[in-house]
């Protein structure tokens, strides 16, 4: 049995899933593997040693005496030439720390103000540095630069098209402007996340989020001096490549640096902060849309929307250099001087830089041999070939691809147009689309919340179901008389609950859902295929919209993604197994089970729902059926004892 403090432990660690510096595989301490997964065992063997690798990886400081421990961080310490008695201090005392059967309590020689501030780590965890909060907001600069990336098209799209002749309703020109509002996700899909790995190993954390950004000004830039449909494809598309490495980095960063209690909460942020992108993009709108032209040939307006997007961008390139780098990309250039100045930057004192600067460098050693041994075994192909890692890809896969065909960025980009499709000005629909963004940002605050508590497949399926609900309510309204008054508050209210119930849902569900999901060794390729995955449907939703619009109409439209909302609700029900509250051991078992297995647990689920909810029936909760699996290995254990005690008495 795992211990309620270990379990404590790994479960604070599996917070900071999208870190790098945390990892959520682990396995379980008989040496014995879940039931049939024998089969998944490659003949050279490297899946179980994926396995005992990802033990280590749990912790990998697990059972070393503190004494031992304390040598290590004084070999730690020279090794990074940190050699005075104030750093061999530190390191002795931090590596003592770092391997977590010692509590701060039974080290004598630290000292009251070092023991007063660890404990404040588990009691006041928003008690940081200042430099940690600056770090923070750059960070969620970056987010909300991506929000307004995304949104400002929105409005300006009103005018552009026009100006560039394709603003009637033939199918070339419903294609075309798609195709112009979905060029950077194209971009984002095909070419730019792929480029986050080798750009974070050129040029660091700080680096690739300063190209990013800069990249994304000028982008923006460049989009308000088109004049031409092509001319505004190619901008768009080279915005893409300020788009997607920006989006895999900024989170990793903010996790890296993070204490450990606040990762999960610091990788939340991204989603709240682009979702504040968003409404900030929809206010931007609204307040260049009276600008007159001033002379300018094909408007004014729309190019200030467009170039807005630019001004966050490079506020963000002049701050960035500013905080420190991620300790840990430090510590794979071998830099560890820097990386421990850059630890004291972020922490009160030594003890605690000392601390983490320890566990993270044990760490990547144990993670460059996990690496080795993935790239020996062909990542790739065990992703598809061991059970356990093809079900997390499914799953991640499955929550990936529903937030985009959930339907939430047809609102998002083309909101304006769908409101004066209902009869709004267009000043009335661009502060309609604002309250859309205003309430998207809203709700993604509870998330932060019941991500942990409610549970990432109970969040979604509570809202498929309300968001095809909404969907629907949202197409069907079309269908009341333009003259009623109801036909313009039945469709703004449609949206408005659409974004009440995807906001705490499939928002921030999907990445947090992937990163827990994957074994460290295939992670990488994990997480680029379901970064690839959301950038590529989000495309083809944005290209698509335009001219399902016409030819469904937006009644039609709406329901056509209420559809899939439903959808996705079985999809849920059926594949995507619960990842909240799970140790790191408990992972393995959570996905090492047949599908078979799982979508029959989804179906006796929602019979339980029925009776129990609908019904008022006292019925039993079904088993889960990870733990069917482990029960069905104890009967082979002890059928087998049984059979060698019967033997012993013949």
């Amino acid at each position: 049995m795992i211990s309620e403090e270990k379990k404590k432990h790994d479960r604070s660690s599996s917070s900071g899933s999208g870190s790098g510096t945390e990892f959520e595989h682990h396995d379980r301490h008989d040496g014995q593997y879940h039931h049939g997964h024998q089969h998944d065992l490659g003949p050279d063997g490297t899946a179980k040693d994926g396995r005992d690798v990802s033990k280590k990886l749990a912790n990998p400081l697990a059972g070393i005496s503190p004494e031992r421990l304390a040598a290590m961080g004084e070999d730690y310490a020279r090794l990074a030439e940190l050699t005075s008695d104030e750093d061999m201090r530190a390191f002795r005392l931090g590596a003592m720390l770092a391997g977590g059967q010692t509590s701060h309590h039974s080290i004598p020689d630290l000292t009251d103000e070092e023991r007063e501030i660890l404990e404040r780590e588990t009691t006041h965890k928003w008690s940081n540095p200042k430099m940690l909060y600056w770090m923070i907001a750059v960070c969620s600069l970056c987010a909300a630069v991506q929000g307004m990336d995304e949104t400002v098209v929105n409005g300006a799209q009103i005018f552009y098209k026009v100006q560039f002749d394709i603003g009637t309703t033939s199918q070339r020109d419903t294609w075309l402007v798609g195709l112009c509002n979905g060029a950077p996700y194209l971009c984002c899909a095909i070419i730019a996340c792929w480029l986050t790995d080798p750009m974070n190993r050129l040029l660091g954390r700080r680096g690739t989020i300063f190209v990013s950004c800069l990249i994304s000004a000028l982008a923006c830039f460049w989009q308000a001096f088109t004049n031409t449909w092509w001319h505004m494809f190619i901008a768009r598309f080279f915005l893409g490549f300020g788009i997607g490495p920006k989006s895999a980095t900024t989170p990793i960063f903010a996790a890296e640096c993070s204490p450990p209690k606040l990762r999960g909460a610091l990788t939340m942020q991204w989603q709240m902060w682009t979702a504040f992108g968003i409404m900030i993009g929809y206010v931007a709108d609204l307040a260049f849309y009276p600008v007159p032209d001033h002379g300018i040939s094909q408007g004014l307006n729309w190019r200030l929307m467009m170039g807005s997007a630019m001004i966050p961008a490079v506020i963000v390139c002049f701050l960035a250099f500013i905080c420190p780098e991620s300790p840990r990309w430090y510590l794979t250039k071998s830099r560890h001087a820097d990386a421990f100045a850059s630890l004291c930057a972020l922490r009160f004192n030594k003890v605690q830089a000392a601390r983490d600067l320890f566990y993270t460098h044990t760490l990547l050693k144990a993670e460059e041999k996990a690496m080795e041994l993935g790239s020996r075994g062909g990542r790739i192909k065990e992703l598809f070939t061991v059970r356990r890692n093809r079900n997390a890809m499914f799953a991640s896969e499955i929550v990936m691809f529903m937030q985009q065909f959930c339907g939430v960025n047809v609102i998002a980009y083309f909101s304006s147009e769908i409101f004066r499709e209902a009869g709004y000005s267009d000043v009335e629909a661009l502060a309609a689309s604002l309250g859309f963004g205003v309430i998207n940002w809203l709700f993604a605050l509870p998330a932060f919340y019941t991500i942990d508590t409610f549970g990432r497949r109970n969040l979604l399926l509570t809202t498929f179901p309300l968001m095809a609900l909404f969907m629907f309510f949202t197409g069907f309204s079309f269908w009341i008389p333009e003259e009623s008054k109801a036909h313009i508050a039945c469709i703004a209210l449609g949206v408005y609950l659409f974004g009440m119930v995807y906001s705490p849902g499939e928002g921030p569900v999907p990445f947090t859902y992937s990163a827990e999901a994957y074994p460290l060794y295939i992670r990488p390729i994990g997480m680029s295929l379901a970064t690839a995955t959301t950038w590529f449907f989000n495309f083809i939703l944005a290209v698509t919209w335009p001219s399902m619009l016409t030819a469904f109409k937006p009644q039609g439209g709406f329901s056509w993604y209420g559809g899939w909302n439903i959808i996705g609700f079985f999809l849920v029900l059926f594949f995507v197994p619960e990842t909240k509250e799970k140790t790191l051991e408990e992972l393995d078992s959570v996905f090492d089970v047949p599908l078979r297995r799982q979508a029959a647990y989804g179906a006796k689920q929602s019979v339980y729902f029925w009776r129990r909810y609908v019904f008022r029936q006292e019925v039993s909760k079904p088993e889960l059926p990870h733990d069917e699996v482990e029960w069905r290995e104890k009967e082979v254990i002890r059928e087998r004892a049984d059979g060698m005690d019967r033997t012993a008495r013949v």
